[in-house]
C-alpha cells in the first residue's frame, strides 16, 4: 500500500530467517465496514486486520477514539495469538496499550518501537493543549518505557529524547528507517519512460515530492518555492503525490500563485510500487516540514527512498538528517523561512550537472553504507533474539 512499508519490510525479513511473524493492524481504507478481525498471508507472514474507519480529516478527538479503539482491540487480539515477545511500533503511543496489555497477559517481554517522539510533537502542533491531555499523554509515554524490555529508536534524537526520561541508554538502540535497493533501484528506462508519458515533463528538471499533505508536513511551502522558481526559469517542473488533510489547501494555493498545472502537478495517490518511477525521473527528491524544531528528529521514509533511488535529497529542516547532506553532499539544504534564496539555491543545483552527477553517488553510497534495509533488518531481529535468549534465561533461573 502507499505510505510507509517499515513494519512489513521488517517482518517479512524475519520470516524469510524462520521466525513465524503475526502483523496485527488495521485496514488503510476508511470506508471499509468489515466486522471483527480477517487474515491474509503476505510473504510469509500472517497479518491481522481490523476496520478501523480513520483519516486525516478526522477532528483530533476522533482520532483519537480511532487510536484507542484499535489499541484495546489489538491489545486483546494479539494476547490470544499467544506469542513469545511482542513488538509494539508507535506511532500512535496508544500502541503502548496493546503491548503492555499482551506482555502482561501471557509475561513475556516487548520490545517498544519510537518512530515519533510522543507526546513531544502532537503537543508542539497542538493536537494536545489541555493541561489533562498532556498529563495523560506523557504517564502513557512512561508507561510504555517502564514496561518495555528495549527501546528501538528511529533516530539518534528519539534516543536522546528516550534516555532523557530516565530509561537506560544501554536498553536503547537505534535502528532507523532504511532503503529498499530492491524496490527503488530501478533501470534507468523506467523513469525515462515515465517522462517521456507526460507531455509537461519530458526533458525537463523535475523536482519531486512523494509522501503525506498533512499539517505537519508544510508542503505548501513547495507550492511557493515553485512559484518563486518559475519567475526565474519556467521549465522547471514539480511534482506532489500524495494526498491528506492540506491536499485542498495545497492544490488551492498552487492555483492562485499561478502555478497549478503550469510549472506544478499534483498526482492525488499512488501505490508504493508505483513510486519508484517517479523517483527515477526527478532530478531532486523533496522532504519538507513546517518551521518546528520538534520535527528535526524525524526519521522521513521520503529520505530514505530517496537515498535508495540514487537521487539528491532537499530538505528545508535542521537536526540528523541535514547533518548527512553536510558531511556527505547527497543533497541541499534549503531555508524554511526563506523561500526566494531557496529558490536560487535550487535553480543552481539543479542546473549544475557536475553537481547532480557527485550528489546521485553520494545518495546512493549512503544508502548502501548505512541504511541498507537487509542490514538493518538484520540488526532487528538480533535485538528481538537478543531480549527472548535474556527472558528465558533469567525465567530459568528463577526456576532454580
Amino acid at each position: 500500500m502507499s505510505g510507509g512499508t517499515r513494519s512489513f519490510e521488517m517482518g517479512r525479513r524475519l520470516a524469510a530467517n524462520g521466525h513465524e511473524v503475526h502483523i496485527v493492524t488495521s485496514t488503510q481504507d476508511s470506508t471499509d465496514q468489515k466486522s471483527g478481525w480477517s487474515t491474509t498471508q503476505e510473504a510469509g507472514l500472517t497479518v491481522h486486520w481490523l476496520s478501523v474507519p480513520y483519516s486525516n480529516h478526522m477532528r483530533h478527538h476522533q482520532r483519537l477514539n480511532a487510536f484507542l479503539r484499535f489499541a484495546v482491540a489489538a491489545g486483546l487480539h494479539t494476547a490470544s495469538l499467544a506469542p513469545e515477545i511482542v513488538f509494539a511500533s508507535s506511532t500512535p503511543l496508544t500502541i503502548a496499550i496493546s503491548g503492555v496489555y499482551a506482555s502482561k497477559r501471557h509475561r513475556i517481554p516487548m520490545v517498544f518501537e519510537v518512530r515519533d517522539l510522543w507526546p513531544e510533537v502532537p503537543i508542539a502542533v497542538g493536537a494536545l493543549r489541555d493541561p489533562v491531555s498532556k498529563w495523560l499523554a506523557r504517564q502513557l509515554e512512561q508507561a510504555a518505557y517502564r514496561n518495555a524490555a528495549h527501546i528501538v529508536a528511529l533516530s539518534p534524537g528519539m534516543r536522546d529524547g528516550i534516555v532523557a526520561t530516565g530509561y537506560p541508554p544501554k536498553s536503547v538502540t537505534i535502528i532507523p528507517n532504511s532503503c529498499d535497493f530492491d524496490l527503488f533501484a530501478v533501470d534507468p528506462e523506467v523513469g525515462r519512460s515515465f517522462r517521456r508519458e507526460h507531455a509537461w515533463l519530458q526533458d525537463r528538471p523535475l523536482v519531486v515530492y512523494a509522501g503525506t499533505l498533512g499539517p505537519i508536513n508544510g508542503v505548501e511551502y513547495l507550492v511557493r518555492l515553485a512559484a518563486a522558481v518559475r519567475a526565474y526559469q519556467p521549465e522547471v517542473r514539480f511534482l506532489i503525490v500524495g494526498m491528506g488533510k492540506q491536499y485542498r489547501e495545497v492544490e488551492s494555493l498552487a492555483a492562485r500563485l499561478g502555478v497549478l498545472n503550469t510549472s506544478l502537478y499534483m498526482i492525488p495517490g499512488m501505490s508504493k510500487a508505483e513510486i519508484p518511477a517517479v523517483l527515477s525521473a526527478a532530478s531532486i527528491v523533496t522532504s519538507v516540514f513546517v518551521d518546528l524544531k520538534e520535527m528535526w528528529n524525524n526519521s522521513a521514509n521520503k529520505f530514505f527512498d530517496a537515498l535508495a533511488a540514487g537521487r539528491p535529497i532537499a530538505i528545508n529542516y535542521d537536526g540528523w538528517q541535514a547533518d548527512l547532506i553536510r558531511e556527505t553532499g547527497a543533497g541541499v539544504l534549503l531555508d524554511v523561512t526563506d523561500v526566494e534564496s531557496s529558490a536560487e539555491l535550487l535553480l543552481s543545483r539543479l542546473h549544475d550537472s557536475a553537481w547532480l552527477a557527485k550528489a546521485r553517488k553520494a545518495a546512493h553510497d549512503l544508502g548502501t553504507q548505512r541504511f541498507d534495509r537487509d542490514a538493518l533488518g538484520a540488526q532487528l531481529e538480533h535485538v528481538l533474539q537478543d531480549v527472548v535468549d535474556d527472558y528465558r534465561r533469567r525465567s530459568l533461573e528463577g526456576r532454580r
